[in-house]
């Protein structure tokens, strides 16, 4: 039988998320066989959002986070992890919420980003009227375009007036090449080189003037292999732990194992070559154009449209996928496709075992 083909799958009802435990193990395993040190792991947990997934990270000797909602924060804490990295500037209400998770728990250690004056002040303002000072990583646009500053001089004044501030400590630089995920490795990497040359005379400069060495926050997935060479660098995959078919075709040097798939039926026969099934837009990432979604079992399978709860697509003959037929998918994009689900079937040996909640996808917990 297949790995992904469930006995039980009559239990399961469509549509739905399901993810194997042993392939998550699997993951795990080799990402750490990809660099020298497990110490030097930093995985962000915004592709899982789930409980027991950080448990499995946990149990396989990494201490390290990366979050980027107060709820996944939460959920860290929850599961006491040691250290915890909100890769996210906090504004407005978030400030106080995460001095809340500061507070609630005391057992892990929490930081965040900041990339201008006016957040690294009102950051401290809220940590510096509870007598806290939280460590901060100054927020760096390597290319990415979407937040943080430039690495250079003005970056360097910002560090020095972080480290003015009660509230806040600077401990170091936060670097996300999201935008780096060339097929071509060595593309990748003389683009990875490139965009990180910035950040080590940043972090030299910082020295010279007399702070201690920052730790570097570096990369995702897509550039994990090029930053878990820097031997000082420490790095922040995460979709690893899932894998995707994005990734898996754009990605092939990395050996990861599908270990999260979408699960949908049949409801309407069409025609003689159009099926419909129940895997609209609210169950599946709807970013990316067509096809959002790589069906095991029916590759050839083309859609041709999609809505709310609704999939059609076009097959060489309809009459192989009576109604009923179950599909498996791999979501092109997993971490948002794990957000539109309460709760993850979990599967050993094709057969669902447990299920687990994906506590993190709303956007508060408790706090």
């Amino acid at each position: 039988m297949e790995w992904y083909r469930l006995t039980n799958i009559a239990q399961v009802d469509s549509p739905a998320i399901v993810i194997y435990e042993d392939r998550i193990k699997e993951n795990i395993s080799l990402l750490k066989t990809m660099i020298d040190d497990v110490q030097r792991l930093r995985i962000h947990v915004k592709t899982s959002k789930i409980a027991e997934v950080v448990q499995l990270i946990m149990e396989a000797g990494i201490t390290k986070f990366k979050f980027a909602t107060i709820a996944e924060g939460e959920m860290l804490g929850m599961v006491n992890a040691k250290d915890a990295l909100m890769a996210y500037q906090p504004v407005g209400p978030k400030i106080v919420r995460l001095l809340e998770l500061v507070q609630k728990y005391p057992q892990t250690a929490f930081s965040c980003v900041t990339d201008n004056v006016d957040a690294a002040l009102a950051i401290s303002t809220v940590f510096s009227a509870q007598g806290r000072r939280l460590p901060v990583y100054l927020d760096l646009n390597v290319g990415m375009n979407r937040t943080g500053i430039k690495p250079g001089g003005e970056a360097l004044e910002l560090y020095k007036y972080l480290d003015t501030l009660p509230g806040v400590v600077p401990v170091g630089l936060h670097a996300y090449d999201g935008h780096l995920h060339d097929t071509d490795m060595d593309i990748r990497k003389e683009r990875c080189d490139a965009a990180y040359a910035p950040v080590a005379e940043l972090a030299e400069s910082i020295v010279n003037n007399g702070f201690p060495q920052p730790e570097i926050v570096a990369g995702g997935t897509p550039t994990f292999p090029v930053h878990a060479a820097r031997k000082s660098v420490i790095c922040g995959p995460g979709t690893f732990v899932f894998w995707d078919a994005g990734y898996a075709a754009n990605l092939p040097e990395q050996a990861f194992k599908w270990a999260a798939l979408v699960i949908s039926r049949v409801i309407s026969v069409i025609d003689d070559e159009h099926i419909c099934i129940d895997l609209g837009h609210k169950s599946v990432a709807a970013e990316n154009p067509q096809p959002r979604v790589q069906f095991l079992n029916a590759p050839e399978a083309i859609p041709v449209s999609q809505s709310e709860e609704h999939l059609v697509l076009k097959v060489e003959n309809a009459a192989l996928y009576p109604v009923g037929t179950v599909f498996y998918g791999v979501p092109k994009h997993i971490c948002p496709t794990v957000a539109l689900y309460e709760k993850a079937y979990v599967a050993a040996h094709n057969a669902v075992t447990a299920n687990w909640r994906v506590i993190a996808r709303d956007r508060q917990i408790i706090i």
